[in-house]
């Protein structure tokens, strides 16, 4: 069985996901490194919006490999994850056989067969990176079915037999951690909790993937939505929202921030009605002042989230 392409350092990664617009931290490029050197799944957790699927299609990006994604929700089984039968070209076969048309053939061989995601990262002569995402909204029964594919990188189908990688694909699982996954899966896995990152590093993905966006802007969003996340909201917005945020900021050709572009824009950042409720005016006012403090002080570096919480306190 091939290996999937792999890199010579952790620095090689960060560089490599760089190049492709993602800005992993050290340690998420350690796990990323580890789990291709020593063919492991690598789990990833973390709130939603921090980048966990971005970080499999960065790295499929970087390895120069096909991405294969398995969005898994409740109710998922074999057919829609694994294979199933192309029932309309079965019965066409067998209308076609009766009239003479064409020979009798098997039914059941692989021409007659669809190749949902997990059969198709397993059976592909090509470098791949298999993302299973949101493993936790599945039900534990295709949990369990995961396991022998996560451990002999194997599908059995009973009118074919086992058909065995020929390459292993490189394996990212997601999670948001709506339910607790099983120990056995888990063993099967490499595990890295991704965080939101510091403000600095915030600052510089927004910088990278809002290409042209004003640095006192990026520097004011990133440093507002930092904000956000120390009040108590239904849901804290992610990375992804600050740069929803930035998009529509810079389309709106914003240099800075305002509150009336704050109250126009916020939806961008926001998602639960409750929230809007806790973010009043009071509050904009007090998160805009330290935004504009913190994007001030950028350049001299490290600790900016911690002072936001220590100056602010709590918002009510």
């Amino acid at each position: 069985m091939s290996s999937p392409t792999s890199f010579a350092s952790i620095t090689e990664v960060e560089a490599a996901l760089r190049a492709h617009s993602y800005l992993p931290q050290r340690g998420l490029a350690s796990s990323l490194f580890l789990a291709l050197a020593i063919e492991k799944p690598l789990l990833l957790e973390g709130e939603a919006g921090v980048g966990k699927t971005e970080a499999a299609k960065a790295l499929a990006a970087a390895m120069g490999a096909r991405l294969i994604r398995l969005q898994c929700y409740e109710g998922l089984d074999v057919a829609h994850a694994v294979y199933e039968w192309n029932y309309a070209r079965q019965l066409l076969h067998i209308r076609a056989a009766q009239e003479g048309a064409v020979d009798e053939q098997e039914l059941f061989g692989p021409e007659f067969l669809i190749r949902r995601p997990l059969l198709e990262a397993i059976a592909s002569d090509e470098p791949v990176v298999l993302l299973i995402d949101e493993i936790d909204r599945a039900d534990d029964e295709f949990e369990a079915f995961l396991l022998e594919v996560l451990s002999d990188f194997q599908i059995t189908i009973p009118e074919i037999g086992t058909i065995s990688a020929k390459r292993r694909p490189a394996v990212i699982l997601t999670s948001n951690r709506t339910r607790e996954l099983h120990d056995a899966l888990k063993r099967r896995c490499l595990f890295h909790w991704i965080t939101h990152p510091p403000l600095e590093r915030e600052i510089e993905i927004v910088r990278l993937r809002v290409p042209g966006v004003p640095e006192r802007l990026a520097a004011e969003a990133a440093a507002f939505v930092a904000g956000l996340r120390t009040m108590d909201l239904a849901k804290a917005p992610g990375v992804a929202e600050t740069i929803d945020w930035a998009h529509a900021l810079a389309a709106l050709g914003c240099e800075e921030l305002d509150a009336e572009v704050v109250e126009q824009t916020l939806g961008s950042v926001l998602k639960y009605y409750e929230d809007f409720e806790t973010v009043r005016d009071d509050a904009v006012a007090q998160l805009l002042r330290e935004a504009r403090e913190a994007a001030a002080i950028v350049p001299a570096g490290a600790g900016l989230a911690s002072s936001l919480r220590e100056r602010r306190g709590s918002v009510s």
